[in-house]
């Protein structure tokens, strides 16, 4: 439905409508925004994105672990934090070893230098937003989770992989 100027004088329930919709299409920019600036000074500053920091910061806090363990505490795909790995491992900041008799288990840690990032690096964006939800109401978080659902429903993005 789409509304032009000559229907918000004519009717102030549509124009109380515009008004919500802007105002959600605002919040969702700022969002983007901040993401996208907290990760321009995150590369400009120490040379990686959000997701390596993550996985780096994982890593320091639960230790050595293999990439499907890194990627459920990251909540990511498997497949994303191979190319999270590889893009840490030749920076040197992490490497990736066989210590299990099984061979075929690998396991990912820090290097000195990623242990080094991990005790300077800020936290991440999300730990904001964990910190913020962590004080409202469980009814206030389910009022939030439905509509990021109807939001992400829209876009028809539920199913996109989160890096």
């Amino acid at each position: 439905m789409s509304i032009s100027s000559s229907d918000l004088h004519h009717d102030p329930k549509q124009k109380v409508q515009w008004d919500s919709t802007k105002e959600i299409i605002f919040s969702i920019r700022r969002l983007i925004q901040a993401s996208e600036l907290y990760t321009k000074e995150l590369n400009k500053k120490y040379q990686v994105s959000a997701a390596q920091l993550n996985c780096i910061l994982t890593l320091k806090e639960y230790g050595s672990l293999p990439p499907s363990q890194v990627a459920k505490y990251m909540m990511v795909k498997s497949s994303t934090v191979t190319g999270v790995v590889d893009r840490l491992e030749s920076k040197g900041m992490v490497e990736r070893s066989r210590n299990s008799p099984d061979r075929r288990v690998i396991t990912i840690q820090l290097t000195g230098v990623g242990k080094m990032l991990a005790e300077n690096a800020p936290p991440p964006i999300q730990q904001k937003i964990i910190d913020g939800l962590k004080k409202l109401t469980e009814v206030e978080r389910a009022q939030i989770v439905n509509s990021l659902h109807m939001l992400t429903g829209m876009l028809d993005v539920q199913d996109l992989e989160v890096e």
